[in-house]
């Protein structure tokens, strides 16, 4: 006799689609409002069509995969509140005008940017990326061996803890002035305007990290006839990895927001310099479509040094938690 597989079904999954379909709804059947003259593009409609397709999906993939039925089951009510928030945001400025069209374009008008300027905002993300990575290394590596350096040599702390205190909790774009008088080009400017925001905290949390490893383990490596770099390399550095995660993550987050102001006060490219352009002319839906292209970029960023973290720490796993 064979065995039937038992269906589970959880409610919760249904919520997403619920709000799609809600969300699509509105739009079709509750008339735009009558000052709004503009050409009806129909990228929501069909955005919110494909969206409740997809929550579809997930829905019946939930009654036969239990890894998918509870990782879903979970985000499904923050997936929905995102879908009435935008359903909301659509009805108060396409539908009602409750807020001023020109500041607060309607989502059909912001997905028609990613139409018409898509390419180019591509090539000014490749470029704030380049500028991005270049800083994000330079300060990355500059904060680790300085973290080392304070954490491992009282000598070496004695002279550059001084610094790092002075300068580190100064706002990097503060620099930018004299970044651009010292360095040949606005490009090299923002790079190290963007490492130095890196710089701080990785240094910092390097040498914290390294300070709050037991003293023990360094005792015991000399009475072995450790070599100082032996102790540093298998020490202090994986010992130290956790805090230095953390400090990569707090100069990532600075380094965005050093990189946008960088681009639009110096750098003539990028996708800072794009909304800063599009603010200008008063194109605020260009406005929005970036500060997404950027939300979306910062995320994946994130994600990508939490898998690296999840990859080098897992012999820590379940003991670190952040």
């Amino acid at each position: 006799m064979e065995s039937t597989r038992k269906i589970i079904f959880d409610k919760r999954v249904l919520l997403p689609l619920v709000s799609s379909l809600l969300a699509l709804g509105l739009h079709i059947f509750l008339p735009k409002h009558s000052d709004i003259l503009a050409k009806d593009f129909s990228y929501f409609t069909y955005s919110l069509a494909g969206l409740s397709a997809v929550c579809a999906v997930f829905a019946i993939m939930s009654l036969y995969s239990e890894r998918v039925r509870v990782a879903y089951a979970y985000k499904s009510a923050f997936i929905a509140g995102m879908i009435l928030l935008i359903n909301i945001y659509n009805v108060i400025t396409l539908k009602f005008m409750l807020i001023p069209g020109v500041y607060f374009p309607y989502p059909d008008k912001i997905i028609h940017v990613f139409y018409t300027h898509g390419l180019f905002m591509l090539k000014c993300l490749a470029h704030s990326l380049g500028l991005l990575g270049l800083g994000v290394l330079g300060g990355g590596i500059t904060g680790v061996l300085t973290g080392i350096a304070v954490g491992c040599s009282k000598r070496a702390s004695y002279w550059i803890n001084p610094f790092i205190k002075l300068i580190g909790p100064i706002p990097a774009i503060v620099w930018i002035p004299i970044a651009l008088v010292v360095f040949s080009t606005s490009f090299s400017a923002s790079a190290f305007i963007i490492g130095l925001s890196v710089w701080f905290p990785t240094a910092v949390l390097t040498s914290s990290g390294i300070a709050n490893i037991e003293n023990a383990y360094f005792e015991v490596s000399s009475t072995l006839g450790a070599s100082p770099v032996y102790k540093v390399l298998k020490i202090a550095v994986p010992g130290a990895l956790p805090s230095m995660f953390i400090g990569f993550f707090n100069g990532i987050t600075s380094a965005f927001l050093t990189l946008m102001t960088a681009e639009m006060v110096g750098v003539k490219f990028g996708i800072g310099w794009y909304i800063n352009w599009q603010r200008e002319t008063m194109s605020y839906a260009n406005v929005y479509a970036g500060l997404i292209v950027i939300g979306i970029t910062c995320f994946l960023v994130v994600t990508l040094l939490f898998k690296t973290r999840d990859k080098l720490l897992i012999w820590q796993q379940g003991v670190i938690k952040w």
